[in-house]
């Protein structure tokens, strides 16, 4: 396998976290540096190959796959610098957020909000839009200060909201289409502590009740576990200290055991026999207990995630969530589908990013998971009809069958991230099929 600009062919094949996208690239780089990145996209160009940057796969669509030059971010990893004054950290794009988290924790600080797994790499994360729930903060995306870009040319572009603030308010998510993003600037803030409260709670009560608890707390989510009508529910709030996590016991009963090992045994069963599903759901929508503990943010918003599953999310107006989600659950419970997974519900405050599906409206997201290896098709489609009745936007890295004629009518300024991708990208050296679905040719 080629390193550095990486000129060698190679017949590696490249697949994604969840196993559905395959790639086999005619050619692969690892570059040190960013001259090393500008000199193999300009290779690249002469060789008439497209080329796209991967992370560690866990995107649901072909947003990274190419037939061309596969870039890994390997080496462009670790924290540049960090500016205690203005509150920002300035890290390498290829650094995985889990790296991220203990680092900054490690200098007594911590990005505002995460979503719940940390495995990406910041680069990836922040481009197909990965979030958290939080009722004044969520996306990662949200939290950059600025940005190193490599466009298609090799010029380097720094942006922020002062300079080149139209390509920083495309660029924040911007699908890889743009350029490839090379460094991030984000804000941080010394370390904080929150207090987890998990719950169960019955599906009518946590819908009645929904804006309340969203208002009431500074993060809240739950699940809804399909075949029933009980949900969990976790509700995170700052807290003075000290640090109290989940005893030894406790966290490898809730986390490994059913999260993970019973979790996968569930599912196992569920794929072999699905007239089971419904019972089971009974049972395991019953296992987890109420338990509060307190810890550092990066330990409380994040989870281990072993079983693999597909995923499908829609964000929609925060105002339809309860509507769209009996809705769902209407569906559910009429048809034949059996649902071993349970639905996730979050939400986020309206934010300036130009394909946030968070732009410009406050939201909530509802997401579907199927276990790997089930026929999902059936389901995701039920549920996309839903989600897309109700204005909905997909989740960039999830499972979707939109397309840009949808989404140019979902976001006000499609035109302005188009256009704006003409300028920077005319030849399209960073398109893919996917992104041709999705934006347009």
């Amino acid at each position: 396998m080629s390193t550095g600009t990486g000129s060698g062919k190679t017949t590696s094949t490249w697949r994604n976290w969840a196993g559905n996208v395959t790639a086999r690239p005619a050619r692969e780089a690892t570059p040190a540096s960013v001259d090393e990145l500008a000199a193999a996209l300009r290779r690249a160009r002469e060789d008439g190959l497209k080329a796209k940057p991967v992370g560690t796969g866990h995107s649901f669509t072909a947003a990274a796959s190419t037939d061309g030059l596969l870039i890994r971010p390997d080496l462009l990893t670790g924290i540049r610098c960090i500016d205690r004054a203005a509150g920002t950290v300035t890290v390498e794009a290829g650094t995985p957020l889990k790296r991220l988290n203990v680092a900054l924790a490690r200098e007594g600080l911590s990005l505002t909000n995460m979503g719940d797994i940390m495995e990406q790499t910041v680069s990836g994360a922040i481009s197909t839009g990965t979030h958290g729930t939080g009722r004044d903060s969520a996306s990662i995306a949200a939290q950059i200060a600025g940005l190193e870009l490599v466009i298609a040319d090799g010029t380097v572009l720094t942006c922020s909201a002062d300079e080149n603030p139209d390509v920083f308010a495309a660029a924040r998510t911007g699908l890889g289409a743009l350029g490839v993003i090379t460094a991030i600037t984000f804000h941080v803030e010394p370390i904080f502590f929150l207090t987890a409260r998990e719950e169960p709670m019955a599906f009518d009560k946590v819908t009645d009740d929904f804006d309340a608890l969203v208002t009431e707390n500074e993060h809240f989510e739950f699940y809804w576990f399909p075949h029933t009508g009980n949900c969990n529910t976790k509700r995170n709030n700052r807290s003075p200290g000290p640090a109290a996590p989940p005893g030894k016991v406790s966290a490898f009963v809730e986390d490994e055991l059913l999260s993970n090992g019973l979790f996968q045994v569930v599912n196992s069963v569920g794929r072999a026999f699905p007239a089971a599903i419904p019972g089971i759901a009974k049972v395991s929508s019953k296992a987890l207990s109420a338990r509060t503990y307190t810890d550092i943010p990066y330990k409380v918003f994040t989870s281990p995630r072993r079983v693999r599953f597909m995923e499908m999310e829609y964000a929609v107006p925060r105002d339809a969530l309860v509507a769209t989600l009996r809705e769902l659950k209407t569906m559910v419970d009429r048809s034949r589908l059996r649902i071993s997974f349970p639905v996730e519900v979050r939400t986020a405050p309206a934010d300036d990013i130009t394909l946030s599906t968070a732009s410009g409206r406050e939201t909530a997201y509802i997401a579907v998971h199927m276990y790997r290896g089930t026929p999902y098709q059936a389901y995701f489609a039920a549920a996309e009809r839903i989600f897309t009745a109700h204005e909905g936007r997909p989740h960039w890295g999830k499972v979707h069958t939109r397309d840009a004629e949808y989404f140019s009518k979902e976001y006000p300024r499609f035109g302005e991230f188009t256009a704006l991708r003409d300028r920077l990208d005319p030849d399209r050296l960073f398109g893919n099929d996917y992104l041709r679905r999705v934006l347009g040719a």
